[in-house]
């Protein structure tokens, strides 16, 4: 990402902090039970950071953003509601075929996805990395889920919450080192 855009990198901190915060809370779902504090607490810590880059949002709102580019925010856009228009559908479907415990792993898969697309929106390659961990919690978790006796969702939540909280955090350092 350019270093210009210091905006997009407190927005980094306040959107993946507060996705980091929904995939804590839904590994609340059904995890084990002495889990269960740990994940507050994580869940809360990414709601904290997230509530800080927010702040930092309203505060920087005048400066520039790779979305002010032209045509940049469109194709932000079309990216965003297909992968809620594809997500949405694989739930819908997994549920109405009654494996509704591939759900989690379903929608990280796709949000992975996404960032792919997102790599030449933002011109961050950081972003592959984000890519392909979503991805791989995505695969992984259905498999550690049976093991660990959990649901998908406890594992999928877990593993996706942290990895957007190492970015929200990454995204709140490269602000403070713009």
């Amino acid at each position: 990402m350019e270093p210009e855009y210091i905006r997009d990198y407190v927005m980094y901190t306040a959107i993946f902090g507060m996705f980091s915060f929904v995939w804590f809370g839904w590994a609340q779902e059904n995890p084990r039970e002495n889990w269960r504090k740990y994940i507050g607490v994580a869940s809360g810590i990414a709601l904290l950071v997230c509530l800080i880059g927010v702040y930092l949002s309203v505060t920087h709102w005048d400066a520039a953003t790779t979305l002010s580019k032209k045509n940049t925010f469109n194709n932000y856009l079309i990216v965003f509601y297909t992968e809620f228009l594809i997500a949405g559908l694989g739930a819908f479907s997994l549920i109405r075929s009654k494996k509704k415990d591939y759900v989690a792993p379903w929608i990280a898969f796709i949000v992975g996805v996404h960032f792919f697309w997102l790599v030449n929106i933002f011109k961050d390659p950081s972003l592959y990395l984000l890519a392909v961990l979503m991805i791989a919690i995505a695969v992984i978790s259905p498999w550690g889920s049976k093991k660990l006796g959990v649901a998908s969702s406890a594992i999928t939540g877990i593993g996706s919450g942290i990895v957007l909280f190492c970015f929200a955090i990454l995204g709140l350092m490269r602000y403070l080192l713009a």
